[in-house]
C-alpha cells in the first residue's frame, strides 16, 4: 500500500472534499451552500478552487440542471466513502462491556488503603468483571505522580495533591485518627489525656524517613512531638508492635476499626486535634475519558465511600460522575 504522502496532501484543503461531496449529491452550488450551512460566494469559490486543483469543471449545465463531469462521478463514489470513515471514527463511542473485559489496572496505594480497598475491590470485580485483574503496589508520594505519567500506575489512592493539569482527582473521605493498645500491657480504664498520650512510647507509620512517620507534619501544626520507638512502613507491624510492647499505635481509625480487635487491641480516640490529608483517588489525563477506567474508578468510589459526600477535582465533571451501586 502507497504511504501517505502527508507534506504534499497538507497544501490540499480537505474541507474541499466535504465542498465536492455536496455539489455532486446537490448538483447545485446554492443548495450545497445551504447543506454546508455557509453563504453561496464562499461554495462558489470552493467550487473554482476544486476545478483549478482537479484540472476538470465538475460540474457542467445540460439544459436546465447541473451534471457531474465523468472525473467528479468517478471521484465521488471514493470521496463519499472516504467521508463516511471519517464520520464514523470521529463519532464512534469506545464501547465498554465489563463483563467481557479483559484488562490489567495497575493500582499505587499507601499501605492501610490497599488492605482496605483490594479486597472489596475484588469481590465486587469477580462477580461482575472477571476479567479485570489488578495489580497494587506501595507508592510513596515521592514517585507516584512519575509513575502515573509513564503508565507504570493507572489509579494512585491514598494522601496525594494533584494540583497539575496532567493528574485528575477526586477527593474521597477526610481521615481520622485513633489509637490502638494492648490493655493487658496498659491500663484500659485510665483516660487517656493529652499529657498521657504525649509522654507513652509510640508506634507510628511511615513511608519516609522521618521517625515521627505520616503524623510529622500534623505535629508540627500543633506544636507538639510524639515519643516514638518504632515507624513501621505498614500498619500490620505498628497493630504487632502494639501487641507486644506497651505502646499506643495511632494508625486511621477505618483500620483500627477493621483491624485493631485481631491483636487484642482495645480503640481509643486521639486526644489531640492532628489534621491529616484526605484520602483522595488521582490519575492521568490521559485515560481521564477511558470508559472502563472511568467504571472502575466509579466502582472504587462505591467501594470506599459509600454514602460519603465527594468533592470533586481536576478533570471529573461531577454531573456525569455516575456511582454504581455495591
Amino acid at each position: 500500500m502507497k504511504p501517505i504522502d502527508h507534506f504534499n496532501l497538507r497544501s490540499f484543503d480537505l474541507n474541499l472534499l466535504i465542498a465536492f461531496d455536496a455539489l455532486v449529491s446537490e448538483r447545485s452550488v446554492t443548495k450545497a451552500a445551504r447543506r454546508l450551512r455557509i453563504q453561496q460566494p464562499a461554495m462558489s469559490h470552493a467550487l473554482a478552487t476544486l476545478r483549478m486543483l482537479l484540472g476538470d469543471e465538475v460540474l457542467v449545465r445540460t439544459g436546465t440542471v447541473m451534471q457531474p463531469t465523468a472525473k467528479a462521478s468517478a471521484m465521488a463514489s471514493h470521496v463519499g466513502e472516504l467521508l463516511r470513515q471519517a464520520q464514523n471514527i470521529l463519532m464512534s463511542e469506545e464501547q465498554f462491556d465489563p463483563a467481557t473485559e479483559q484488562r490489567i489496572f495497575r493500582f499505587g496505594f499507601s499501605s492501610e488503603l490497599e488492605v482496605f480497598l483490594m479486597p472489596k475491590l475484588a469481590a465486587y470485580l469477580q462477580q461482575n468483571a472477571p476479567g479485570i485483574r489488578l495489580l497494587s503496589r506501595g507508592s510513596p508520594r515521592s514517585e507516584v505522580y512519575t509513575l502515573l505519567d509513564t503508565g507504570a500506575l493507572d489509579i494512585a489512592v491514598g494522601c496525594f495533591d494533584f494540583g497539575l493539569e496532567r493528574h485528575c482527582g477526586v477527593s474521597l473521605y477526610q481521615q481520622s485518627l485513633a489509637c490502638c493498645f494492648n490493655p493487658k500491657l496498659i491500663d484500659p480504664d485510665a483516660p487517656i489525656t493529652v499529657e498521657r498520650y504525649l509522654a507513652l512510647p509510640h508506634v507510628l507509620m511511615t513511608l519516609k524517613d522521618d521517625i515521627q512517620g505520616c503524623l510529622s507534619e500534623a505535629l508540627m501544626q500543633i506544636g507538639q512531638e510524639l515519643n516514638v520507638v518504632l515507624a513501621a512502613s505498614d500498619f500490620l507491624t505498628a497493630l504487632a508492635a502494639a501487641a507486644a510492647a506497651p505502646v499506643f499505635a495511632t494508625i486511621p481509625s477505618r483500620i483500627a476499626q477493621q483491624h485493631a480487635a485481631d491483636f487484642g487491641l482495645v480503640v481509643r480516640p486521639v486526644p489531640l486535634d492532628l489534621r491529616i490529608p484526605a484520602v483522595s483517588m488521582i490519575w492521568s489525563a490521559r485515560s481521564d475519558r477511558d470508559p472502563a477506567a472511568m467504571w472502575l474508578r466509579d466502582v472504587v468510589v462505591s467501594v470506599l465511600n459509600d454514602h460519603a459526600r465527594l468533592e470533586f477535582l481536576g478533570c471529573v465533571d461531577k454531573n456525569q460522575y455516575d456511582f454504581p451501586e455495591i
